[in-house]
Parts: C-alpha cells; sequence; structure tokens
C-alpha cells in the first residue's frame, strides 16, 4: 500500500477531533465509517473522552495502537499544526486536512498552510488538502469524509469502475451522487481540497495503478503539472478532465501573433488532446463520459455506423458525427445488400440504417441489422437510436443489442430518446448488458467522440529536455534570426542589409531584380502596419524606397520576392506546460480567421502533418476552387524542424515566423521575429555576464552553434 492509496485501502483510520455531539463534523466519518461496515480499525482522537459512539478513543494520535495507516485532521486551523506534529511522531504517512482556514482565507490563512506543509514533508507525512471534505473507497468502505451525501437516507453503495477526483470537494460529491442518480457506480471519490501537498492530479495517476478502474474522471483549478498528465496518459487507462478557468491570457500573449493565439487556455487544450485526455466543458458531459468509460470495449477506429427506428434520429446522429470529428462509415457493398434484403422499402440502407418502426411488429429487424453491422470491416461503432419504445419493445431491442455486443467486441452506444416511465427497466437493463446510454443522439456521439479519442493509437512525445542553450537574446533582429534558421535547414529569402541607397539598388540586382524591402527595427513586430514593408521594389525605385524605410530608425533589409502559395503562421511560445508549437493559416488573416493549431513540443512524428491536415482551411493547401496543391509534406517537415530547432532554449521566449509561404514546391520563412522575457531566459543557477544576456550576437551565436 502506497501513502496516497491508504485513502481507500487504510486498515486502520485515527479521526483527530472526533466527537459525539449531533451535528459535529467529527461525528460525520465516525458516524459513516460503522453506518457502512468499515471492517479495519476506527480510532477517535479526543483528549476529553474515553469512548464515542461506542470506540475507544484516545488522547492523541500518538497514544492510539498502531500502525495508523490514514488520520483525518477535523480540529480548527490554528490546532493543525500540533495535530501534524502528533502525526509525525505516530509515524502517519497519510493525513487528510479537512479543517478550512488556510489559504483559500487570504495571506495570513497561505502563511500558516506554508507551515503545516513544511512541518508534513519533514516528517515524511503527505497531506491531503487543507479545505477538505475527504474521501471514499467503496470496495473497503473506507469512509474518510464528512460529506452530506452519505448522511441521506437511502445511499446507493455498490462498488463501481469509475474514479473522481475533484480539487472542490463540494463539486465532486456533489457529481458523484448524480453518477449514483444516472446509475453510475463510483468506486473512488477523493477531493483534494487546496492541493497544498497531494495533488488531483497525482491522486489520478495513483488511482490509474488500481486493476479495477476502468475510467478516471477529474476536476482541476490549478494549472496541471505536465509530467504527472505524461505519467497519467501512459497508464493506459481512459481520463476526462473538466478544467475550469477557460480565460484569455493578457498582459504578455499580446506580444506577438503567437501568444495572442496560443493562449493559456489553448496551450491546455494541445496538451491533453495530444496526450489522449479528454476535456469536458461541464458535469453532465463530464457523466456522459463516465457511462461510456464504464464498458471496457474500445473501438480500433472512428467510423460510425448508426442503425435507428426514426430518420429524425438518423439525421441528429449523422451531423453529430461529423461535428464531433468522427466518419460516418460507408458500409461494404456486400452489407448493403444484406441491409436490402433485411430493411422495408420504404427504410433506408445507407448510413444512418433507418429501419423504420417496422420494428415494433417485427423485433427481428435489430438483430438481422446489427448481424450486418457487425461484421462490417469498415464500422467501428454503432449507436442505436430509437425513440418512444415502451415495455416490451424496449426489452426485445435491449436484448439484441446485448447480443450484439458480445458477438462482436465492437462499442455499441444507445440514443434512447423516450421518457424513463415508458420503459422503467430500461437503464437497469442497458447497465447490465454494458451498452452506455444517452438520452439524444448528439449526446451519445459526443461520448463516442470522447471513447475514440482515448482509444486511437498514438506516439506519446518524449519529455521536453530542459533549456540547456541560450537562446537568441530579446534585441535578436530579423536577418540574425533568418541566418539561424537558415542553418537549421528551414528555408529563407536570399537576401542582405543594405549598407545605403546606391546599395539597396545593388542588392535588388543580385536577389534578381524585384525584392521586398523591410525595415529592421528592434521592437517593431508588425512591420506591414507600420508602413515598414515595401514590395515589388525594382533597382530604379530601391534608393528612395530605402530613404523612407531607413527614416523608421533602424536598418534595411533588401529580399528576393518569392513567388505565390499559401501562407502560413508558425510559432513556439514557452509555457508552463512546456514550450507549445502553434501553426495556422498566417499572413493578415492572422487574427481575422483564428485557423490554427497548437502541439507540445517535441512533436511526434507525423504530428505535423496531422496538425495542418486540421485545420478548418487544410483545403488551402490540398487545393481548392482551382487552386494548385501546395507541398504539404515541406510544410509538416519545416514544423518539426523548428520544434527541434527551440526545444534546448531556455524559458521565456515566443518566436513568430508569419508569414510562411508554402509553394507547390518547399515552404519559406519570409518574417521572423522573436520576443524575450529576460526574467525567465537566465538559469539563476548559472552565473552570466550580465552583459551577455542582452547581446543579440553572444545569444545568437549560442544557439547556432547547437544546431550544427
Amino acid at each position: 500500500m502506497s501513502d496516497i492509496s491508504a485513502l481507500w485501502e487504510a486498515e486502520s483510520i485515527a479521526v483527530i477531533g472526533a466527537s459525539e455531539r449531533p451535528g459535529a463534523l467529527g461525528r460525520k466519518p465516525l458516524d459513516y465509517l460503522l453506518r457502512y461496515g468499515y471492517k479495519g480499525r476506527i480510532l477517535p482522537v479526543n483528549p476529553r473522552s474515553p469512548e464515542i459512539l461506542g470506540v475507544p478513543a484516545y488522547p492523541s494520535v500518538k497514544d492510539a495502537p498502531g500502525p495508523v495507516d490514514l488520520a483525518l485532521i477535523m480540529v480548527s486551523a490554528e490546532r493543525v499544526p500540533g495535530a501534524v506534529d502528533d502525526c509525525v511522531a505516530a509515524g502517519v504517512k497519510l493525513a487528510v486536512i479537512a479543517s478550512s482556514g488556510f489559504a483559500e482565507t487570504g495571506e495570513e490563512g497561505a502563511r500558516l498552510q506554508a507551515e503545516v506543509v513544511a512541518k508534513a514533508r519533514a516528517g515524511g507525512l503527505r497531506i491531503i488538502g487543507p479545505n477538505c471534505i475527504g474521501a471514499v473507497g467503496y470496495e473497503n468502505r473506507v469512509l474518510a469524509t464528512f460529506s452530506p451525501l452519505f448522511g441521506a437516507e437511502s445511499v446507493p453503495f455498490e462498488p463501481g469502475t469509475l474514479a473522481f477526483v475533484s480539487q472542490s470537494g463540494a463539486l465532486g460529491f456533489g457529481a458523484a451522487s448524480l453518477a449514483l442518480e444516472r446509475g453510475l457506480r463510483p468506486g473512488w471519490v477523493v477531493s483534494t481540497g487546496n492541493d497544498a501537498d497531494v495533488t488531483a492530479l497525482e491522486v489520478l495517476r495513483e488511482l490509474s495503478a488500481v486493476p479495477e478502474v476502468t475510467g478516471l474522471l477529474g476536476y482541476l483549478e490549478d494549472t496541471p503539472d505536465i509530467g504527472t498528465l505524461r505519467e497519467l496518459a501512459g497508464s493506459g487507462k481512459p481520463v476526462a478532465l473538466l478544467k475550469s478557468g477557460r480565460t484569455e491570457a493578457g498582459g504578455r500573449a499580446a506580444a506577438s501573433h503567437t501568444g495572442a493565439l496560443a493562449t493559456d487556455d489553448r496551450v491546455l487544450d494541445a496538451a491533453l488532446r495530444g496526450l489522449g485526455i479528454v476535456r469536458v466543458d461541464d458535469i453532465d458531459e463530464l457523466l456522459d463520459v463516465a457511462r461510456v468509460f464504464e464498458s471496457e470495449r474500445r473501438p480500433t477506429g472512428n467510423r460510425v455506423a448508426v442503425v435507428t427506428t426514426s430518420g429524425g434520429s438518423g439525421i441528429l446522429a449523422a451531423d453529430a458525427v461529423e461535428a464531433h470529428g468522427l466518419e460516418l462509415s460507408a458500409l461494404e457493398p456486400r452489407s448493403k445488400e444484406a441491409l436490402a434484403e433485411i430493411v422495408p422499402a420504404f427504410g433506408a440502407i445507407d448510413n444512418p440504417v433507418d429501419i423504420t418502426a417496422t420494428v415494433l411488429s417485427d423485433p427481428s429487424l435489430f438483430d438481422r441489422s446489427l448481424d450486418v453491422l457487425i461484421a462490417d470491416d469498415t464500422v467501428d461503432i454503432i449507436v442505436a437510436a430509437f425513440c418512444v419504445m415502451a415495455g416490451p419493445d424496449v426489452e426485445k431491442a435491449v436484448n439484441a443489442l446485448s447480443r450484439a455486443a458480445e458477438k462482436g467486441g465492437k462499442p455499441i452506444l444507445v440514443a434512447r430518446t423516450g421518457a424513463d416511465f415508458l420503459a422503467p427497466d430500461a437503464p437497469r437493463d442497458l447497465r447490465e448488458a454494458g451498452l452506455p446510454e444517452y438520452p439524444t443522439p448528439a449526446r451519445a456521439l459526443r461520448a463516442a467522440a470522447a471513447l475514440w479519442e482515448v482509444s486511437r493509437p498514438r506516439t506519446l512525445p518524449d519529455a521536453p529536455r530542459p533549456g540547456t542553450v541560450a537562446g537568441p537574446g530579446a534585441g535578436a533582429t530579423e536577418p540574425e534570426l533568418k541566418q539561424l534558421l537558415a542553418e537549421a535547414g528551414i528555408a529563407v529569402p536570399k537576401g542582405r542589409i543594405a549598407a545605403d541607397a546606391e546599395d539597396a539598388a545593388r542588392a535588388v540586382t543580385e536577389v534578381g531584380g524585384t525584392a521586398v524591402l523591410k525595415a529592421v527595427v528592434p521592437g517593431l513586430l508588425h512591420k506591414t502596419e507600420a508602413g515598414g514593408v515595401e514590395i515589388g521594389v525594382t533597382a530604379a525605385t530601391a534608393p528612395e524606397v530605402f530613404a523612407r524605410l531607413a527614416a523608421l530608425g533602424g536598418q534595411v533589409l533588401v529580399e528576393e520576392l518569392v513567388g505565390d502559395g499559401v501562407e502560413l503562421i508558425v510559432g513556439v511560445r514557452s509555457t508552463d506546460l512546456g514550450p507549445v508549437l502553434t501553426a495556422g493559416l498566417g499572413g493578415i488573416f492572422t487574427e481575422v480567421l483564428d485557423d490554427v493549431g497548437h502541439r507540445l513540443l517535441p512533436l511526434a512524428p507525423g504530428e505535423g502533418a496531422d496538425l495542418l491536415a486540421g485545420l478548418r482551411g487544410a483545403k488551402l493547401l490540398t487545393g481548392s476552387r482551382g487552386r494548385a496543391a501546395v507541398d504539404i509534406e515541406a510544410a509538416a517537415a519545416l514544423l518539426h524542424q523548428v520544434g527541434e530547432l527551440v526545444q534546448d532554449w531556455p524559458p521565456g521566449f515566443e518566436l513568430d515566423l508569419n508569414p510562411v509561404r508554402v509553394r507547390q514546391r518547399g515552404a519559406v520563412v519570409l518574417d521572423a521575429a522573436l520576443s524575450v522575457d529576460a526574467a525567465l531566459s537566465v538559469d539563476p543557477a548559472v552565473s552570466v555576464d550580465p552583459a551577455l544576456s542582452v547581446d543579440p550576437a553572444v545569444s545568437v551565436d549560442a544557439a547556432r552553434a547547437a544546431v550544427r
């Protein structure tokens, strides 16, 4: 038994602050442990009572007969440090601090919380909480909680396979109560409160190692640790997270195109998507996903077949398939031939398969149609949608669905649009058959998409390497950045800085006779808006353009004019979760269209191509409305090259390549900009001459050495 697993495996529980007073929080855990038949040792701690609720009590946890696997601390905040000292002295390894009055109350509470955590860590004691409602392990009837849920007159207490972990205790146990009402069966419910020591994510990781767990559900308020997320994803158990705080990042994110597009919330979405963890938006969706996680059937692809008794349900299901990124199976020709012999002439054999209300008079239609879809190799998931069927008709449909699921092993989800009073036993029968049930096709397909997300094969990317090479400094110019890109194998236009007006004319001739001239001014990220870019410059017009651009206060860059293509934005921003790569439609439409994708670095093989294929404007790359296709392979390769270039840079940078022009052959970076947070870009553990940290030439040289 690990320290954290004592939350559901403890063979002895001390309740510090135990009380017999009716309504007291210190009484509830004792009531629950006794009421629900906990088989381990219950150790009430109260210096004024030799016995509580008929159980011998002890003045201190140090006086209780050991070992003590779990302590539940339920005394006022100012008495918690002493209780922690007693737990350390008694050799307790895990304590749940239910008491409030800590970091959630302000600075003074935060200081007290830090003191408690420091005491605990020094003594080898892990802390859950504080400000925590506690935890429940159903199998061993460990009720280390004061949640009012278990004080209700009748509470289902059948151990299940779902684990719920929540920073918010009230929300977590509230969600658990709704799960019970829907017929779901949690096996573990844990709240972590202020997450001062053990985090909700750590508990989820610990539960992922429990063989009986089929699904992990979490509610998080803090930004999760990427290392723990990777370990959780690597467990192979399906995970869904409800993360609050979908707000736009401010301040620093507005410094560049990439920062404005790669907000903190989008970065988290990208991290979870890359790891195969489902993110949900509300409790209803979390519970819908939980239902499909109860079944251990997993799809091998994302192709869906819909069989329905209602044309309307079939249309809604088809719409939801596309909306949730799934694919409607085309069905094999032999399947359509077989269905033509089964489905009435006024039904439909093209997916969705509409067997019509004739099923009421001929229940075999369900059996026979499902047999065809189970045998079809183009079908990975089946959604059965029926409406307003009652009593025996529902029972027959459930039997047919159950037989089909057993035969083929493919996941089957049920959209039963009709009130429970039409078929009171249907929810129970479907649950016992392992058939997730939803009231509408859209909710069934949303759950199917979540099931595919946690099931699809993926190569998890390696953890990012810590920054070991000095990246370019905040003063790095566009020409310096482009030289660095070129040395990393990334294509940039031919060009150079012009010394004066006459030299600008010579440079135009050198790059082909028609050129682009740019002002190179430190801090000027949006050159076009500032009038700092001139396109189509000839040798004759170059001196005049040079003079105008030089007046902006910097150097003038002369570059070849790159031919037509599709423009992308490519950038990398360092975040709390690690460096994240952003790519999407670029140029002047970056903010207007906001068609971008995000991936944590390093990229897994094929991830660059996957990102580009997921853009709404992907057809611009593959060719549409008479436009020629461009070199998608080169664009994808560029994403991987950029990821390789920056992965050793320290935190605090935003690299913005916009636009990147993707042509019929090749992809070229037309513009490059960099912003650096100096406070984050230097490792304080390394002694650095301050003069070097702002010298762009030194910084670029160091980064250049890393890519050689």
